[in-house]
């Protein structure tokens, strides 16, 4: 997937993030991932439209699919779940992540699109684990 297309799939409410990105050549996953927290007031302090918590969603879903290798769909999942870094997916199980996705689904009243399995989730929880011990 390349990066246009990861900008393209934020929902609506994200427009003048991704047009402020777009236009400042910031649509690299690697690079999304690695803004500091004063690199983001910088942003939206000169870009006042831009909301500081829509760009640290974006930093989130950019530094899951840059460490866990997931898509940015299955990012913008554990976003909604309430797992907005890497040490907290490491905290879990995988049986609460997929007690935590299912009630996100029952609370939508919808089905994700994407087919995750408890191995699925146990793997991305290892891969977390793994980040977190050589940090």
């Amino acid at each position: 997937m390349i990066e246009e297309k990861f900008l393209e799939i934020l929902p609506e409410n994200f427009r003048h993030e991704k047009s402020f990105l777009i236009k400042k050549k910031l649509d690299d996953f690697k690079r999304l991932s690695q803004l500091s927290d004063s690199e983001l007031n910088i942003i939206q302090k000169s870009h006042s439209l831009c909301t500081l918590n829509n760009l640290r969603k974006i930093r989130a879903i950019a530094n899951f699919k840059n460490e866990l290798s997931i898509t940015p769909y299955e990012s913008y999942l554990l976003l909604h779940c309430g797992i907005g870094s890497i040490q907290s997916l490491s905290i879990l199980n995988p049986y609460d992540l997929k007690e935590r996705i299912g009630r996100l689904e029952r609370s939508l009243r919808t089905k994700t699109q994407t087919n995750i399995t408890l191995s699925t989730l146990k793997d991305w929880i290892k891969r977390a684990n793994e980040i977190c011990k050589s940090i």
